[in-house]
C-alpha cells in the first residue's frame, strides 16, 4: 500500500508560473491526508478545485458530489482538504437558500461546501429544501438567475445563483445534482492504507499558500481559459461538466491533459453504470417485465399490472402507501409519457388496461435493451419420464392427457403425459363425487384475452 510519506512534499512549488508543478503540489496535499478510491479521482478532485479559481472564465459551474456508503470513509476529511484549496470556500451543513442566494450574488462568488448534504435532500427534509436543489441545479449554468418579486420596491429582482459547489454526504444526492457533478465514491480506509493527521491550525497555511499559488496562475490565464475549447471524451452535459477541468489540464501541460481525459472517460463511466434511475424509468422497465412475464399480450388489465408491479419484493412499488402502488397513481407517473390506460374489450369483458403498443416508444427512448433469456438445457429423451414403481396397474387407471390452453396468447399448451387417476366409481349419478372441470389458463387473470384485443378507448 501507499504511505503518505512516500507522496511527494504537500507544499507550495518554488516554480511559480509552472501550473504542473502546481498540480503536482495539489495532488501531494490530496494523497497526504486522504485515500481516495482510484488514481483518476485524486486527478478529478486536484483539477475542480483548481477550476474554483477561475470562476470567471468558465460557461458551466461543475459541482463535486462526494459521497459514501457509511460513516468513517474520508468525505468530510476531503472536504477538509478541499475549503482549505479551493477559492473563497463558504461551507455550511445547514445554510437556508435565501442566506445562500445572497452569498451567491457578489461580483466574485465564493465555493459553496455542503457537508452532511444527505439530511438536507433525504427523508423528511427532501420538500422543504427543494429551493436549495433548485438553486444548486440553476448555478450550474451561467446566466439563469432565481427572479423573486421585491414588495418594498415593487420592482422584479434577479438573483444570481452561477458558483461552484461541492457537497459531501452518506448516500446519493438527488440525481438531477449528480448529472450535473463530479461524483467522487468514497471507501472506507482498508489495513495497511495510512495518512496523515490533518489539523486545521497547523496544517491549514500549507494549503492556502497552494490556493495562492493556484489563484495567481490561473488569474494571469482567464482571457486563454475562457477562449478555450479542448477537445472531449463525453458530449452533452457530461462534456459541460467536465470541460473546466480538462481547460486548467491543457493550460498545465504535462502529463496532466492525458489524465485528465482518463479521468473523464473512467469516471463519467462509472456514474453512468450506477447512476440512479428516475422512479418514471424503473416503472417503465418493471412494465415492460411484467409484459415478458406475461406473455407479452397485446393488452394488460391495470390490476392485474398492479398486482404484477405490487408483488415484486425488489421493486419499491408496495412501499407507494398501504395497498401500494394505485391506479391513479401509476396512471400520474405514465402520463409524462404520454401513455394512458383506456377501456380494453378482453375476451371475458371490458376492463380498464393498458396496451402493449401504448408502452413501445417509450422503452425505446429511456429503457436499456431487455437481457436476452437465460439457455434452459432440455432434458435428454433418454431419461425415464415416469420415476420406477409408479407405473399405473392395468384395470385401476386411465391415462388421460395433460392439457392446459392458453387463452391469454391463444396458445393450446397440451402435452401428452401419462397420469395416473383412480377409476370413477360411479358414472354421473346424482349425489356422487365428479371430476373437476379444467380451467382455462388466462396468465394469472381472466382479463387477459388472446391476440386480437379490441380497444375501446383511452380516458
Amino acid at each position: 500500500m501507499t504511505r503518505h510519506d512516500d507522496n511527494p512534499s504537500c507544499r507550495p512549488t518554488d516554480q511559480l508560473g509552472d501550473g504542473a508543478a502546481i498540480l503536482d503540489a495539489l495532488h501531494a496535499c490530496l494523497t497526504k491526508y486522504v485515500i481516495l478510491p482510484s488514481p483518476e479521482a485524486v486527478d478529478a478532485v486536484a483539477l475542480w478545485i483548481a477550476a474554483t479559481h477561475a470562476q470567471a472564465a468558465w460557461a458551466h459551474a461543475p459541482r463535486l458530489v462526494i459521497r459514501a456508503p457509511e460513516k468513517r470513509c474520508g468525505k468530510s476529511r476531503l472536504l477538509d482538504v478541499v475549503e482549505g484549496c479551493c477559492h473563497d470556500p463558504l461551507i455550511t451543513v445547514n445554510a437556508s437558500p435565501a442566506a445562500v442566494y445572497r452569498a451567491i450574488g457578489t461580483g466574485h462568488p465564493p465555493t459553496l461546501l455542503v457537508d452532511e448534504a444527505d439530511t438536507i435532500f433525504g427523508g423528511k427534509n427532501a420538500d422543504a429544501n427543494e429551493d436549495l436543489r433548485g438553486l444548486l441545479n440553476a448555478g450550474h449554468q451561467r446566466n439563469r438567475p432565481a427572479i423573486r418579486w421585491d414588495a418594498g420596491s415593487q420592482k422584479l429582482e434577479k438573483i444570481p445563483t452561477f458558483a461552484m459547489a461541492a457537497l459531501a454526504g452518506i448516500g446519493a444526492m438527488p440525481d438531477t445534482i449528480e448529472d450535473r457533478a463530479v461524483v467522487i465514491r468514497m471507501r472506507r480506509r482498508a489495513p495497511g492504507e495510512t495518512v496523515a493527521p490533518y489539523r486545521h491550525r497547523r496544517d491549514g497555511p500549507a494549503l492556502r499558500a497552494v490556493a495562492q499559488q493556484l489563484a495567481g496562475w490561473l488569474g494571469a490565464n482567464l482571457a486563454t481559459l475562457e477562449a478555450a475549447e479542448p477537445p472531449m471524451p463525453v458530449e452533452d452535459r457530461a462534456a459541460d461538466t467536465w470541460e473546466p477541468l480538462v481547460a486548467v489540464a491543457d493550460l498545465a501541460g504535462g502529463t496532466w491533459p492525458a489524465r485528465a481525459r482518463h479521468a473523464v472517460t473512467i469516471l463519467t463511466a462509472e456514474a453512468d453504470e450506477s447512476a440512479n434511475v428516475s422512479t418514471r424509468i424503473r416503472l417503465l422497465a418493471d412494465i415492460r417485465a411484467a409484459f415478458t412475464a406475461l406473455g407479452d399480450p397485446p393488452a394488460v388489465a391495470t390490476t392485474q399490472l398492479l398486482k404484477v408491479l405490487n408483488d415484486d419484493d425488489e421493486a419499491p412499488w408496495a412501499g407507494f402507501g398501504p395497498a401500494g402502488l394505485t391506479g391513479k397513481k401509476l396512471g400520474d407517473l405514465l402520463r409524462e409519457f404520454g401513455i394512458t390506460s383506456g377501456n380494453v374489450r378482453f375476451p371475458v369483458g371490458q376492463a380498464k388496461g393498458y396496451t402493449r403498443e401504448a408502452f413501445t416508444d417509450a422503452w425505446t427512448r429511456y429503457c436499456p435493451p431487455a437481457p436476452a433469456p437465460p439457455n434452459v438445457p432440455s432434458v435428454p429423451s433418454s431419461f425415464p419420464q415416469l420415476s420406477p414403481g409408479t407405473d399405473c396397474t392395468l384395470g385401476t387407471d386411465q391415462t388421460v392427457p395433460a392439457t392446459r390452453t392458453d387463452t391469454g396468447r391463444g396458445t393450446d399448451l397440451s402435452v401428452p403425459a401419462p397420469q395416473c387417476v383412480p377409476a370413477l366409481s360411479r358414472q354421473n349419478e346424482l349425489g356422487t363425487d365428479g371430476t373437476g372441470t379444467p380451467e382455462a389458463f388466462f396468465s394469472g387473470d381472466p382479463l387477459m384475452g388472446p391476440p386480437g384485443v379490441q380497444h375501446v378507448g383511452h380516458f
